[in-house]
Order: C-alpha cells, then structure tokens, then sequence
C-alpha cells in the first residue's frame, strides 16, 4: 500500500494527472517524471516515443511503484501495450478515460480532439471512441504549437490566444459539443482554448476519468492507501529543473503546499 503512484510524461503535461491523483486519492504517494529535455513527443518517430518511454518506465521502477500511469497521450498512444508486457504492475493510459468521458457528455454525436500530430496521427482517440458508440462523429485536429507554449509556462498571453485561435477557429463551422483536450499538457490552455470555441463546447480533461480507474484498479487489487498518513511526493525531470518546478508548483498549488515534495534533475539522459 506503501508503495508509490508512478506518472510520467513528455514535460509538465502530467501534472494535470498528478494534480487529479491529489485532489481523488490524497493519501497516495506520487512519484513522477516529465522528460522536458526530449519534448515534445508529438513530431517524434512513433519507435522514439517507444524508446523513451520505455527508459523513462525502467528508471521508475527502482522507486517499486504499485501502478504506472503513462499520462502523455502520444506515448498512451505508441506505447501502452509494449509497457503492459515489459512490467508486473498494472499499467494506465490517458486515451480510453478520455473517450469514455466524451461520450457521456456529447448530445450531438459529434466530437472534436485535438492532440500532438503523434497521437492524431496514430489515430487512437477516433478507435477508441468508435469502439464503444460506431456511430459517433470525431474531428481531429493536430496542434503542435501548444505544447512549446506550455513547457515555456506562457498559458495566457495574447500570443497564446492568437495561435489558439489559429489552430482551432475553423472548427467552430461544426456542431461539435465537446472537445478532448487529446495532451494532459492542453487544460493549461484551457482558458484560450474555451474562448476560442465558445462556451457550448465542454473540454474533455482525460484526468479525472483516468484516476477514477486508477482508484478502481488499486481498490480491487487492495492496494489503495487506508491509513491517515501524509505522502511525500517526487518529481523528477530530464532537463532544466527551475521552469519545470516553477510550472509544477503554480499549477498544484494547494495541492502540494502542505505536503513534502522532493524536486530532483535526473542525470540519466
């Protein structure tokens, strides 16, 4: 029970993840792994995301984690079946909470995803979501300028506005109702992106359903945390540490004010 909650990402994209994990399961240690010095992923080789995926997996498993969670949806999308056969712990990804959240909130049918071109070119959220209702309308949009803005902390300024509205003004021509935000690094653009598209449209944040599954897996497995103890979380990234810490600790805010936190640059890459 004691043992710690893995999550990874390309950069700070996760964090949304860690920050639901918190917010559901307060009691969970967090140990957690933005490779900011190789993001993006997105334009990368779908066997590149494999690789660092996997090196990134094989350098949290000294920390005997109960669960890895894999919150980048370019790595979910490449990479989630090599990881289920390359380690014992159940393994979670971000695209299939994602689509099951959408669908219960479209009434139109039709649904718009926007992600890095890795994860919109793989075609995974459009299987997912054409698995469980065959009839439902996806409108995919790639959106490779949004994750630079994120890693550089700049989440509301005109520029982001302007290439926001850049990227996804055309698909206010369709009767679309909710959109998935297809990269746990979007909901910091959440504000720009609402703005853009209107207030008809609800943003999808794969975070919540996602840990709604990682609390049903560890409860059945009896392996949730049931005593009154305060975790103490780790945060790792591959590159600069004072933009990742800085991005981290603005966007969990209360979150971690209370708990203890270490903050460590891995060397390994």
């Amino acid at each position: 029970m004691q043992q710690p909650i893995a999550i990874l990402d390309s950069g700070v994209g996760g964090l949304t993840v860690a920050k639901e994990v918190m917010r559901q399961l307060p009691r969970e240690k967090i140990v957690y792994f933005g490779d900011t010095a190789r993001t993006p992923y997105g334009p990368r080789p779908a066997g590149e995301v494999v690789r660092f995926t996997k090196e990134i997996v094989d350098y949290l498993i000294q920390y005997n984690p109960k669960m890895i969670v894999v919150a980048c949806n370019t790595a979910t999308a490449f990479a989630l079946d090599d990881l289920k056969e390359m380690v014992s712990v159940p393994v979670v990804g971000v695209i299939d909470p994602g689509a099951r959240a959408a669908l219960s909130r479209t009434n139109t049918g039709v649904i718009g995803v926007i992600g890095t071109e890795g994860t919109v070119r793989s075609g995974a959220y459009e299987h997912a979501l054409k698995q469980l209702s065959p009839h439902i309308h996806v409108i995919s949009q790639a959106c490779p300028a949004f994750v630079p803005l994120v890693e550089q902390g700049n989440f509301r300024s005109t520029e982001t506005f302007h290439t926001v509205q850049q990227a996804l003004g055309y698909l206010r021509e369709y009767p679309l109702d909710c959109m998935i935000l297809g990269c746990t690094h979007y909901p910091f653009l959440s504000e720009s992106i609402s703005e853009v598209m209107g207030p008809e449209v609800a943003l999808i944040s794969s975070a919540e359903e996602t840990v709604r599954e990682i609390r049903a897996i560890l409860e059945g497995q009896g392996k949730l945390v049931s005593i009154e103890a305060e975790p103490m979380h780790r945060f790792f990234c591959s590159g600069e540490q004072q933009m990742f810490k800085q991005i981290a600790t603005q966007w969990l805010g209360k979150q971690i004010e209370l708990t203890p936190v270490v903050w460590q640059v891995s060397h390994t890459w």
